[in-house]
């Protein structure tokens, strides 16, 4: 004869995995995905440019806009940015997460950026090309968020490179393609670039390190990795970032006497954010 007693414990014990399963769900949709925070870092840009002021650069990345991640979300995530009052503002790719047909109303939203400062942007695998046709489900090539980004006077250097002097300093921006979109083509991005003016290198992707790293640049900006994402610690805090070299999935680090700098980023793909919530990144050049 089977003990009702174990029937109801076994009831109960699906009942609780059940409740705290769609809990952390819940959480993890309603208040971990726009639990807005801040980070900030200081960086030695250049060692020769000792005197110059320092300069306050503000890092955006995967915005990802779509049905999870609203425009008024973006645009709260972007007042807070410009609170701090950057000098150069720099947002490193996916800015949509597939096919959007708001182009005007999230033109409104970035505008705001290039309103406030000097504003630079690279694409990401979600804005369009190879990955994005076969597999995320979104444009063909990236002509929807070209435009999109010209309708909001942002910069976009898409393998190229272009100067600007912000306060006593001349500094170099240059952007890559996105390596996944099979759009990275450092040869043309570095083809105008000076050898000698401190270059900040906007790529989404961090692991597309390796083939930047003959190219003489001081600071790279990256994306993509949403710091992981979903941080679980029995399978691993960084097992979910898509990348290959997981020492590169949040934060800022030295690597081959230069920096690399991985924001966690604003938006998700899935509205869903574990132990990992979104990033605004302030740094300070020094």
């Amino acid at each position: 004869m089977k003990n009702p007693s174990l029937k109801i414990s076994r009831r109960r014990f699906l009942g609780g995995v059940s409740v705290a399963a769609v809990g952390t769900l819940g959480y993890a949709r309603f208040f971990e995905a726009e639990r807005l925070q801040t980070t900030h870092f200081t960086v030695p840009l250049s060692a020769n440019a000792s005197g110059n002021e320092p300069l306050k650069l503000l890092h955006l990345s995967d915005l990802h806009a779509s049905p999870v991640v609203s425009l008024d979300y973006i645009g709260t995530a972007i007042e807070r940015g410009l609170a701090w009052k950057p000098d150069v503002i720099c947002v490193t790719g996916d800015f949509i997460t597939q096919r959007l047909s708001a182009a005007e109303d999230y033109a409104r939203v970035l505008r705001r950026l290039s309103s406030a400062a000097p504003c630079f942007a690279t694409l990401g695998n979600h804005d369009g090309g190879r990955w994005a046709r076969e597999i995320g489900g979104g444009y063909p090539d990236v002509e929807w968020v070209t435009k999109l980004l010209r309708a909001s006077n942002i910069t976009l250097l898409h393998n190229t490179a272009t100067n600007v002097r912000l306060g006593s300093r001349e500094i170099q921006f240059v952007g890559v393609g996105d390596t996944w979109a099979d759009h990275l083509d450092p040869a043309a991005a570095f083809r105008t670039a000076s050898a000698t003016t401190p270059t900040i290198l906007l790529s989404h992707n961090p692991d597309s390190k390796s083939d930047v790293a003959q190219y003489d640049w001081n600071l790279m900006l990256s994306g993509h990795t949403h710091g992981g994402q979903l941080r679980v610690p029995c399978l691993g805090m960084t097992s979910f970032a898509p990348v290959r070299d997981k020492r590169f999935v949040e934060g800022l680090h030295a690597w081959n006497d230069r920096w690399i700098h991985v924001t966690k980023g604003i938006g998700t793909v899935y509205g869903l954010r574990i132990n990992c919530p979104p990033e605004i990144s302030f740094l300070t050049l020094t």
